[in-house]
């Protein structure tokens, strides 16, 4: 009897001891909060990963991809940042310009960009104006010179769709009519071909990878008429940037640095975040396996499928950046605010 009791005690001690090494992802299941539309390129981002990343983190953990759009983003920022719990089981995934919203102190953004937990992003996004060719503004040049400006669309003030526009028109004196509100990237390219827009910002890697933007650039329905890196990206050579069109126009040294602060998104690219508070062993794990992921063979096949290619920063830097972007002067913030009609 004495024996039968001693082995019962160290089986219960053997399977308190597994269940105690467990890996902690075991059986779990991680959300990937997305702030934008089905369909998006951040909404098709976070499916790729949550089909990979689950066999690089220990205990295998399933992922499952919820949409929660709404305000440019912000529902889904403010929802990760504060209603998620610190477990590491929920990631966010949106618009890698919303400090704009910080920075500006809107009432309805309840996160602190600085304190997200920064898993990475697996492309840096410079972006470009495409305008429809049917318009009478066939360069950034006859949009400075139209008494009637283009109508570009945006989904919220703080997607470039909107900035952009808006700082060539505040800072530049180069006019658009920004029409805000739209739920997403398909629906302004809607109003595009309906004809009610003629123009909109987007990622030059989204341009050259996906419909409708393939077709209306082989028909010539659209036409890219600025860009946004220091240097002119290969896919668009003959198209300036907004640097050649500062140095044009002699731009002050007080918006170049706005104009700093508002191209860093390109840098944060397809963000994805934990909650602030995920214990560091957790957020490691998550780097690891996103880092992991982007070498897989099949996520990389996926990737030539659509055109798509990785130029990953990591959830370090990115930190770093976010700390850096929304600790800005007063001045710059003030004249960044100003610019932006805030």
């Amino acid at each position: 009897m004495k024996r039968f009791v001693c082995a019962l005690l160290f089986l219960l001690a053997s399977i308190a001891n597994v269940h105690a090494q467990a890996p902690f992802y075991q059986g779990k299941t991680i959300r990937i909060i997305v702030g934008n539309l089905a369909g998006d390129a951040y909404d098709l981002w976070a499916r790729i990963f949550a089909q990979h990343m689950g066999k690089y983190i220990p205990g295998n953990p399933t992922f499952i991809v919820q949409n929660m759009t709404g305000a440019g983003g912000i529902i889904a920022a403010n929802y990760v940042y504060s209603v998620a719990k610190p477990d590491g089981l929920t990631l966010g995934t949106f618009g890698p310009s919303m400090y704009f919203d910080q920075l500006a102190k809107r009432p309805e953004v309840q996160f602190d960009w600085a304190r997200f937990s920064w898993i990475g992003t697996p492309e840096q996004t410079e972006f470009i104006l495409i305008m429809r060719t049917d318009t009478p503004y066939q360069s950034i040049e006859d949009v400075r010179k139209a008494a009637q400006p283009p109508k570009c669309g945006a989904t919220g003030t703080s997607t470039s769709g909107y900035y952009m526009p808006k700082f060539l028109d505040e800072g530049l004196g180069i006019k658009f009519n920004i029409v805000s509100g739209y739920p997403g990237g398909g629906e302004i390219d809607l109003g595009i071909e309906r004809g009610e827009l003629q123009c909109r910002n987007l990622t030059i890697s989204t341009y050259f990878a996906r419909e409708p933007f393939l077709t209306w650039h082989k028909k010539g329905f659209v036409r890219p008429i600025l860009q946004t890196g220091k240097k002119r990206d290969g896919l668009v050579p003959d198209v300036p940037s907004i640097y050649e069109l500062m140095d044009q126009l002699k731009t002050p040294e007080g918006t170049r640095k706005v104009a700093t602060v508002l191209l860093a998104p390109a840098v944060f690219g397809r963000p994805m975040v934990a909650t602030p508070g995920v214990p560091p062993d957790r957020i490691k794990m998550l780097r690891d396996a996103y880092e992991q992921s982007l070498k897989d063979p099949a996520l990389l096949e996926e990737l030539k499928k659509r055109r798509w290619s990785v130029d990953a920063v990591s959830g370090e830097e990115l930190a770093k950046l976010a700390k850096e972007v929304v600790s800005q002067p007063a001045d710059v913030v003030e004249q960044m605010m100003k610019l932006l009609g805030n």
